[in-house]
C-alpha cells in the first residue's frame, strides 16, 4: 500500500468581515484533519456529518487506487482578522479540540452592536441629537455609501447601527478592546471544554502558527551598509509566531491561552475601529479570570525583545497586522526549514481569497472621483489588502523548482554513486555485520574517497560547508542575545569568520586534495547540517525508492523510518540544547568583543562526541534488525552519501534541506468553487459589502457568508485530496463525495440552529438541482 502526506500551509488573507467566510473555510479543513486522523487511528468516537463523508474518501481513495492518504495542516499564518482564523484553527489542530466555539464568536460577537465599548454608546435617546442631521446627511444623501454598497433590505439595518456610532463618541475608537479580548479568551476556553481527542497531527510532527501585527511606535533595528558601517532604523513589523512539537500525553496547548489572544487581538486591531492593542490590556484579561500568566516574561522577550531591552514594554501600541503585512507567504515558506518526512509529501500552500474578482479598490468607481470616505476606507481596508502576492508567489515557485532541480541531480547521480561505493565496500568483511566501530571507520573512508573523486571541486564544497556552518552559528548567537539590535546575523557572522582564520582555517584544503586537519576537526566538531542531511537521505529513499518494493516488507520500512527519526531528533534539539544556558546568552552578548569564546562554548556543548557514537549505535541497532536486502540498500545509502553531499551542497547553498519537495499553490475562493453556484463572489457573499465591513453589520450576512465559506471549502478540500491521486478519480465519483459532503454540511447547520432555515433550503435546492 502507497503512503503519502498532503500536507496544507493555509495564508488567511486580512478581509474585514470577509473574516467570516474565511472561518467556513477552515472549518473544513478543520473537519478534513479529523477524518484524516480518525482514518488512520480511530480514537474518540465515530464520525459524523461531513468529517464521515471526508473519511469516506479516504477509504474509497486506499480500496481503488491503492494510496493511504494523510492530510496534515502543520503551518498556519494570517494577518488582521484571518488572523484570528489562524490562531483557532491552530490550537484546535494542535489540541484536538473542537472549533465550534470560533463559529459562535463570529456569528453571535461579530456584530457593531457587541463589540461597541459601553463608553461609546449613545446614553440615551436623544444623544448628540445635533449629529443626526450630520449621520442623516451622510447615511440617506444621494450617492451615499450605504445606497451604493449595501442590498436595499439590509439598509435600514446599516443605516440603524451607523447611526449609533455616529451618535456616541466621537474622535475615539467605537469598539472596546477589552470586550473583544475578553470574546477571545472565552472562545478559546469554550474550546478547551469541548476536547474532542489527541491531537490531529502525528506525534513528533511539528506545527507553526504565525500572525502578523504592526508596532505603532516601532522599535529600533540595525542596518548595515558599507558608509557608515551602522545606521539605526524604525522596524514596524511584529510577527508573532508560536511553533511547537506534538507529544503524546501532554496538555495539548499550542501556547498559553493569554499569549494566543494577545497575538489575535494584535493582529485583528483594526485602526480607527478598535484601541491599538497595549499589554496592560491583557495584565486586566488575566487578573479579572483569575490565571497567573506565568510566562509572560519569556513571551514578551520573544516576541518584542528591543522593548523590553529597553523598558518599553508599557508603551508598546499593537495595530493591525494587515498595515504592512496582509498575506504572510513569507512567513509560510520559512516554517518549512528543517521539516522532515517519513513518507512521500505532496505539500500545498493554501491561501483564501474572497474577493478575487478585483479590477479596482471595492466601493471605487473609474469614472467618478473618489471620495473622501472612499479614501480613508480604501486606504485602511482595500488597498492593502489588495496588494498582489506576486512576489511571494514567485518566490515559491523559485523554491520549487530548486527542489526538482535538486531531485534531478540526485536521480542523475544514484547510479554512479551506487556503482562507486558498491566497488568500495562490495567486498568488505563484515559488511553485513555492521557495529559502531565499524560504521565510523566505513563512514572516514567514503569521506576520503569522496573528497579525492571530487578533485577541484571538493574546495567549491568545503568553503559552502564552512560558510554554511558560521553562519547557523551567528543565527544561534543572535537569537541568544538580541540585545544586540542586530537587523541580521551578518556582522556576528564576520567576526566568527576572523576568529577562525586566526586560529588557521583561513585554507580548508591541503595542496593534494581532501579537507585539512584543522578544517575536519571543524567539521566534526560543528557540522550537525552534515549528519542531518545524509539522515534526510535516507529517510527519503525509505519513502519513496524502497516503500514500492515488493521484497521489502511494511513493517520493516516503517521501523526503519523510525529509527531514522530518532536519530534525527537527536541532532535536531542540539542547537536548543546548546544556547538555551544563562552562561551561552552572556557569551553572545559579549561574541563581537571575544568571538572565541562562543566558538568554543558551541564546540563543548553543542555537538557532543557521545551524541555521534549515540547515533551510530542506534543505527547499527537498527540495521541488525532489517531484514538482509533492506539492510544492505540502507548501509550503502548511508555510506555513499558524502558522494551526493559533495555534488549537491554547492547548488543548495544551505546547510540543511527543507521538506526537498517542490510546493504546489492552489487558491480557495468564490470563483473557484462553482459547484453550486456559478457567479462567482458577486453571487454568493453579503460581507463584501459596504467596503467589506457588511457582515460585521448584519447577522443575516454572517451566515449567509459562513455557510458559503464551509461549502467552498469543502468543494476545494475534495479538489484536493482527490488531487494527489495519479490520474485523479472518475468524474462521477467526485461529484457524488461533493454532493454528499454539500448535504452533510447543510444537514448540521439546520441541526445546529443558528442559520436561518429559508437561507439552507434554498441552498440545499440548488444542491439538488445540481447533482440531483
Amino acid at each position: 500500500m502507497r503512503q503519502k502526506e498532503l500536507r496544507l500551509a493555509l495564508i488567511c488573507y486580512g478581509g474585514v468581515s470577509l473574516a467570516v467566510y474565511m472561518h467556513g473555510v477552515t472549518k473544513e479543513i478543520w473537519h478534513l484533519a479529523r477524518a484524516s486522523r480518525c482514518f488512520h487511528a480511530p480514537i474518540g468516537g465515530d464520525l459524523t456529518g461531513v468529517a464521515r463523508v471526508y473519511r469516506e474518501l479516504f477509504q474509497t481513495i486506499e480500496k481503488d487506487c491503492g494510496l493511504r492518504l494523510r492530510v496534515l495542516p502543520d503551518i498556519l499564518t494570517g494577518a488582521s482578522a484571518g488572523g484570528i482564523n489562524a490562531v483557532f484553527l491552530a490550537q484546535a489542530i494542535q489540541s484536538g479540540q473542537s472549533l465550534e466555539p470560533l463559529t459562535d464568536l463570529w456569528l453571535e460577537n461579530a456584530d457593531v452592536s457587541e463589540l461597541t465599548d459601553p463608553d461609546a454608546e449613545p446614553m440615551w435617546r436623544y444623544a448628540k441629537i445635533w449629529a443626526q442631521p450630520i449621520a442623516d446627511w451622510f447615511l440617506k444623501r444621494p450617492g451615499n455609501a450605504v445606497s451604493e454598497s449595501v442590498s436595499p433590505e439590509t439598509r435600514d439595518e446599516v443605516r440603524r447601527k451607523v447611526s449609533r456610532l455616529v451618535r456616541g463618541r466621537w474622535f475615539n475608537p467605537p469598539f472596546s478592546g477589552d470586550r473583544f479580548s475578553s470574546m477571545l479568551y472565552e472562545a478559546l476556553d469554550s474550546m478547551a471544554a469541548s476536547d474532542l481527542g489527541p491531537s490531529l497531527l502525528p506525534n513528533g510532527h511539528p506545527i507553526d502558527l504565525f500572525v502578523t501585527a504592526t508596532d505603532f511606535r516601532g522599535h529600533a533595528e540595525m542596518l548595515r551598509l558599507n558608509s557608515p558601517a551602522i545606521v539605526e532604523e524604525t522596524e514596524h513589523r511584529m510577527p508573532i509566531g508560536f511553533r511547537t512539537i506534538v507529544k503524546d500525553g501532554d496538555d495539548g496547548a499550542l501556547a498559553d491561552p493569554l499569549e494566543l489572544v494577545t497575538a489575535a487581538r494584535a493582529t485583528a486591531s483594526f485602526p480607527g475601529a478598535f484601541p491599538p492593542l497595549m499589554i496592560d490590556e491583557i495584565d486586566r484579561l488575566a487578573a479579572e479570570q483569575g490565571r497567573d500568566w506565568a510566562s509572560r516574561g519569556s513571551f514578551l522577550s520573544r516576541v518584542m525583545p528591543m522593548h523590553v531591552r529597553d523598558g518599553t514594554i508599557d508603551n508598546v501600541a499593537l495595530i493591525d497586522g494587515s498595515v504592512l503585512v496582509n498575506a504572510p507567504f513569507g512567513a509560510a515558506l520559512n516554517a518549512l526549514n528543517n521539516r522532515s518526512s517519513q513518507r512521500e509529501v505532496d505539500r500545498r500552500f493554501v491561501y483564501i481569497e474572497p474577493r478575487p474578482d478585483r479590477s479596482q479598490s471595492v466601493g471605487d468607481k473609474a469614472d467618478q472621483p473618489v471620495g473622501f470616505f472612499g479614501a480613508i476606507l480604501g486606504s485602511l481596508s482595500t488597498i492593502p489588502r489588495e496588494q498582489p502576492i506576486r512576489d511571494d508567489l514567485e518566490r515559491i515557485e523559485k523554491q520549487s523548482r530548486d527542489a526538482e532541480r535538486l531531485q534531478r541531480i540526485v536521480m542523475g547521480l544514484r547510479p554512479e554513486i551506487d556503482r562507486a561505493v558498491e566497488k568500495l565496500f562490495g567486498l568488505t568483511f563484515f559488511l553485513d555485520s555492521p557495529n559502531p566501530k565499524r560504521l565510523g571507520n566505513w563512514r572516514a573512508k567514503a569521506q576520503q574517497a569522496a573528497a579525492e573523486r571530487a578533485g577541484y571541486a571538493f574546495g567549491a564544497y568545503a568553503q559552502t560547508k564552512f560558510t554554511a556552518i558560521i553562519d547557523r552559528l551567528a543565527e544561534l548567537t543572535l537569537s541568544a542575545a538580541p540585545e544586540l539590535t542586530l537587523a541580521d546575523s551578518g556582522l556576528i557572522a564576520e567576526v566568527l569568520r576572523r576568529a577562525l582564520a586566526e586560529r588557521g582555517l583561513e585554507h580548508l584544503t591541503e595542496e593534494g586534495g581532501g579537507a585539512s586537519e584543522r578544517a575536519i576537526a571543524f567539521f566534526r566538531a560543528h557540522d550537525i547540517g552534515f549528519r542531518i542531511r545524509r539522515l534526510q537521505l535516507l529517510a527519503r529513499r525509505l519513502s519513496r525508492d524502497w516503500e514500492t518494493d515488493p521484497e521489502i516488507s511494511d513493517d520493516a520500512l516503517d521501523l526503519a523510518r523510525g529509527k531514522i527519526y530518532e536519530i534525527l531528533a537527536l541532532y535536531n534539539k542540539a542547537d536548543e540544547s546548546a544556547v538555551s544556558s544563562d552562561e551561552f546568552c552572556k557569551l553572545a552578548r559579549e561574541c563581537v568583543e571575544n568571538p572565541g569564546a562562543v566558538l568554543d562554548y558551541l564546540e563543548r556543548t553543542r555537538l557532543l562526541p557521545e551524541s555521534d557514537l549515540e547515533a551510530e549505535r542506534m543505527f547499527a541497532e537498527a540495521l541488525d534488525a532489517m531484514p538482509k536486502n533492506l539492510k544492505r540498500r540502507m548501509l550503502l545509502t548511508y555510506l555513499g552519501f558524502p558522494f551526493y553531499d559533495v555534488a549537491t551542497l554547492p547548488l543548495v547553498q544551505s546547510d540543511r534541506l527543507a521538506e526537498y519537495n517542490p510546493v504546489k499553490i492552489d487558491r480557495i475562493s468564490p470563483d473557484d468553487a462553482r459547484s453550486i453556484r456559478e457567479g462567482g463572489t458577486q453571487a454568493t457573499l453579503r460581507g463584501i459589502e459596504f467596503y467589506n465591513f457588511g457582515a460585521f453589520f448584519s447577522r443575516a450576512y454572517r451566515e449567509n457568508d459562513y455557510v458559503w465559506g464551509r461549502l467552498h471549502g469543502a468543494e476545494r478540500m475534495i479538489d484536493f485530496v482527490t488531487s494527489t491521486v495519479e490520474g485523479g478519480l472518475p468524474e462521477t465519483t467526485v461529484r457524488h463525495y461533493k454532493r454528499a459532503a454539500f448535504l452533510a454540511i447543510i444537514d448540521e447547520e439546520r441541526e445546529a440552529g443558528r442559520c436561518r432555515h429559508k437561507l439552507l433550503e434554498t441552498i440545499r435546492g440548488e444542491i439538488i438541482d445540481r447533482f440531483g
